[in-house]
């Protein structure tokens, strides 16, 4: 439930986010996104949070961060963490769940209503502690991708519950048929397109 005169802040975790959209066949439109949330209260602070590879001649992600911090949004980055897993393959993780967590926690009161788009089982305890703080936390992620992007328990534990697909019509645009992945084009990307994220499984509905 989201009212008129509530004080919003977004926390959105950008790999869950992207997972999320790319698990459901669409691509998030970030002006969209802000103009949706600013209509249903008023919208104090957007944060994304994102890790970066660094070192690289090309970051995917870098037009959308570039885009996303002149037009309306808080960047928390930091720079990826590089590893090899047991079967030889390079893998690139970037968590970002403390500087969310953080962050949350120090605007709650000057907040009514926290919004937070991850369906990441951890995140389950920082609701709870937001609640206990009189606030109300809506989270944002689906049920409707196999498997479900969001942990039972978070679900639970929120205020209320939003599921991406019913936002596509409104965030969104579909994925054109034959049109590369957004992390493979070498061209800045307009608000409308979605970027790599370093990789956001789906939760297993046991985590807390």
């Amino acid at each position: 439930m989201f009212y008129r005169d509530d004080r919003l802040a977004l926390f959105i975790d950008g790999s869950n986010l992207y997972a999320a959209a790319r698990a459901l066949g669409f691509d998030i439109d970030y002006k969209k996104l802000l103009s949706e949330f600013a209509a249903r209260g008023k919208l104090v602070r957007a944060f994304y949070y994102t890790a970066l590879v660094e070192n690289d001649d090309y970051s995917p992600i870098r037009p959308l961060v570039d885009w996303l911090d002149y037009n309306g949004y808080s960047m928390v980055t930091k720079p990826t963490k590089e590893y090899t897993d047991a079967g030889g393959r390079r893998k690139i993780k970037g968590n970002m769940d403390i500087e969310l967590a953080v962050d949350a926690m120090e605007l709650a009161p000057s907040i009514d209503h926290l919004v937070i788009f991850s369906g990441d089982g951890d995140f389950r305890r920082l609701v709870e502690a937001l609640q206990r703080m009189g606030k109300r936390v809506s989270v944002v992620s689906t049920i409707s991708s196999s498997p479900p992007m969001i942990s039972d328990d978070l679900r639970r534990q929120a205020d209320s519950f939003i599921d991406l697909s019913d936002l596509q019509g409104v965030i969104g645009r579909p994925t054109r048929v034959g049109e590369p992945r957004p992390e493979r084009r070498p061209r800045p990307a307009p608000a409308s397109e979605a970027a790599a994220e370093p990789d956001a499984e789906a939760p297993d509905s046991s985590e807390s």
